[in-house]
């Protein structure tokens, strides 16, 4: 493996090797820290996250088998089906995630893929979210062209498929659809104009080579996703992926870094997990170049911390809330301009 070429880091690039994937991921920890911080830098005020909340809007009896997943009717966990929530409830729940300083708002479906009747009702809960001022983000299982086509007509800004881990290790995890399929969506959905958020999760059994792998993939689609999430397994009783042990924190710090480096104008997203790592691991992970967020106490089935451990933890840490993610700028900041190598002094939130 030969040692990365540390004065090409900051630049947009679609063309990374694994090689040199691996290599800045093998870098001596505090190395690697120090240059996802300096590249975070180059790009983001390092003092401001951005903050969303998911909702799920269709719960249980998705027909899928991923391994991960409490909502799988192969499996039992104890989650119930729940039909499509009405526009109304969604409506209220959009409007209290604004309140409580949410920029995005994101509604997720368990769904292999949306039905026609399904997807004009998502449409509906789009541009009622939409015209209340909020990013609008949805997760739906695969899509067609059209489809994505619709969404974006309706409003979408964003919409989430993730690759879940390495095309190696895919199989192990998912039987129901190929890697394949989750490429075509994710093409059929930056054809129609809409921005990607994609990422993966941590601590399935899977190989550092194939955390490597999946950052790898992400980096050398043809556009980078504009937000990555990346989660921390959430083991959930009654499927197959509990009993595993847990993911080593550090682990989870260094995949961020490295995500940081190959990808330094995406958004990177704390996700899943956050309620089983202390704050020094969540603080390790903003220096490594996270700077993104789900606020309030549930993520679709699993727990999430409240907003009050939140606004406790960024106040320790002296991070506030960004106030408008479009485009990546935040008006109500004192430079709008991405920060170059120097910290910023904003108020906790």
């Amino acid at each position: 493996m030969t040692a990365p070429d540390l004065d090409r880091l900051g630049n947009v690039r679609t063309d990374w090797t694994l090689d040199e994937a691996r290599a800045l991921f093998a870098l001596p920890f505090n190395d690697l820290l120090f240059q996802a911080q300096r590249i975070h830098r180059r790009n983001f005020d390092p003092n401001r996250v951005q903050v969303s909340t998911l909702l799920s809007i269709k719960t249980g009896a998705c027909p899928e088998d991923c391994a991960y997943c409490p909502q799988s009717v192969r499996y039992e966990t104890g989650v119930g089906r729940e039909e499509l929530l009405d526009l109304g409830e969604v409506i209220e729940a959009a409007r209290a995630a604004k309140g409580n300083g949410a920029t995005r708002f994101c509604m997720g479906a368990a769904y292999r893929n949306p039905k026609p009747k399904q997807l004009e009702q998502i449409k509906a809960m789009v541009r009622e979210v939409h015209a209340l001022g909020l990013e609008t983000c949805a997760t739906l299982g695969m899509l067609t062209p059209e489809q994505a086509r619709e969404l974006k007509d309706a409003g979408l800004d964003y919409y989430n498929h993730n690759l879940d881990t390495s095309e190696a290790y895919y199989g192990e995890i998912i039987t129901t659809r190929t890697y394949q399929d989750r490429l075509d969506t994710l093409q059929a959905v930056r054809d129609a104009g809409l921005a990607v958020c994609c990422g993966g999760i941590l601590g399935m059994g899977e190989t550092d080579l194939d955390r490597v792998q999946l950052l790898h993939t992400l980096a050398t689609l043809p556009q980078h996703p504009e937000s990555v999430p990346i989660n921390q397994l959430v083991q959930v009783e009654g499927t197959p992926l509990h009993g595993l042990p847990p993911l080593d924190p550090l682990d989870l710090v260094r995949t961020i870094a490295t995500a940081r480096l190959l990808m330094p104008k995406s958004y990177l997203r704390l996700s899943a997990g956050r309620n089983d790592m202390s704050d020094a691991v969540q603080a390790l992970c903003f220096l490594a170049g996270a700077n993104s967020i789900f606020y309030g106490e549930r993520l679709l089935t699993t727990p999430n911390p409240g907003r009050s451990r939140d606004e406790e933890l960024f106040a320790r840490l002296g991070l506030s809330a960004e106030r408008s993610s479009a485009n990546g700028a935040d008006p109500d900041a004192d430079d709008p301009a991405p920060c170059v190598d120097r910290p910023a002094a904003r108020a906790p939130a």
